[in-house]
């Protein structure tokens, strides 16, 4: 019996640090037009402002995937979504990633 809370334990903090692996990440992004919302301009890029409303962006192709908000040219992550995506190059994403509009989502 000692085991299974030691084994609960041990499975819930895999499962967090898979989730936290597969948030879109919060950095410095290319300016295209105005930042999207939690970030500021600085020179030719858009910064994170560093809040806790700071979300991962990737820039607007199209429509956002699965997961993401419009805002302005950026697609921003859902605060109920721990998604990641990137930019779709070709017509098949990589292992590992599904299509979402022109964009490849990571698999949870």
């Amino acid at each position: 019996m000692s085991r299974n809370p030691l084994l609960i334990a041990f499975a819930l903090s895999a499962l967090a640090a898979g989730s936290a692996l597969a948030q879109q990440p919060v950095q410095p992004l290319p300016k295209v037009g105005s930042c999207p919302l939690g970030y500021y301009s600085s020179g030719s890029y858009c910064v994170p402002s560093g809040g806790a409303n700071s979300r991962g962006a990737i820039e607007k192709s199209g429509g956002c995937p699965l997961g993401f908000y419009s805002s302005g040219n950026y697609c921003v992550s859902s605060p109920s979504s721990n998604r990641e995506a990137i930019q779709k190059a070709g017509n098949s994403c990589p292992l590992g990633y599904y299509g979402s509009g022109n964009y490849c989502v990571k698999s949870r």
